[in-house]
């Protein structure tokens, strides 16, 4: 039998922290060695898993030889990795909504561990952004939106995901995301610019995760539209993605990579 691979969960209460939880529970190649939250959750000091109380300190529970799993907010997961920094553990993140500040901070974190960084851990998703890279390239104007949409609670919008898109989409086009993104549309607009990126958020009752990339050409128009089911599927690409980062020495990687499909 694989030697079990030690986790630490972060966000261990939230939607993403109790699925991968039950899957470790629930699998024998894993171990959970953490389960982080914030000093002011109503759970801490609760038990998880065999003995194993939810805490806020994870500075006594990271160890080198262990993998942090992050799904919490920006503020937070940012205070994680200079900790994993300095413990030398690998990381995985899901949290999404970083400031470009804070996406600086990650990527000097990635120069000394390894670091997996995805917006959606989900294996179809990523395997759409490979996809929306290769029509981008062969369309190149066509027009192109963005449609997401997300239960009630969700904070960010848009999406992590659909920020992933448009910039996928943007780099296709050799541009800066910021010089072409519309972020939905109201009133007397004009009409649509050449090469801009429509980018549109829908909010509502219990969606798990839907997102369609539409490219509206004349005569003819191409949707590809991924729709998740359950979250299940984000915790096992979590999981799978732990597996890939903790043989990696450092660096900055996402599921794409660990998929082996990056180009």
């Amino acid at each position: 039998m694989d030697k079990k691979i030690k986790v630490i969960v972060c966000g261990a209460q939230g939607r993403m922290g109790k699925e991968i939880i039950s899957i470790i529970q629930d699998e024998e190649n894993w171990e959970l060695i953490g389960a982080i939250e914030s000093p002011s959750h109503p759970k801490i000091g609760t038990e998880v898993s065999g003995g194993l109380r939810i805490t806020s300190h994870l500075e006594e529970v990271i160890q080198r030889d262990a993998v942090m799993i992050e799904f919490t907010n920006p503020s937070a997961t940012i205070e994680h990795i200079l900790i994993a920094k300095e413990k030398g553990t690998p990381c995985v993140i899901g949290t999404t909504g970083f400031k470009s500040s804070e996406m600086e901070e990650i990527k000097r974190a990635s120069q000394v561990i390894p670091i997996l960084l995805s917006p959606n851990m989900s294996i179809g998703i990523n395997l759409v952004f490979a996809l929306i890279k290769e029509i981008a390239t062969v369309l190149p104007d066509f027009d192109k939106e963005i449609i997401e949409a997300h239960h009630n609670l969700k904070q960010d919008a848009p999406s992590g995901t659909a920020c992933r898109i448009a910039q996928i989409l943007a780099e296709v086009e050799g541009k800066s995301l910021s010089e072409i993104a519309v972020y939905g549309r109201k009133g007397i607009v004009g009409k649509r610019k050449k090469g801009e990126i429509g980018i549109h958020s829908v909010r509502g009752g219990s969606i798990v995760g839907d997102h369609t990339v539409v490219f509206a050409g004349e005569g003819e128009r191409l949707e590809i539209t991924h729709r998740a089911e359950s979250r299940r599927i984000f915790a096992r690409g979590a999981l799978f993605a732990a597996r890939f980062i903790i043989q990696k020495k450092k660096g900055l990687y996402d599921l794409q990579d660990a998929l082996g499909i990056k180009k």
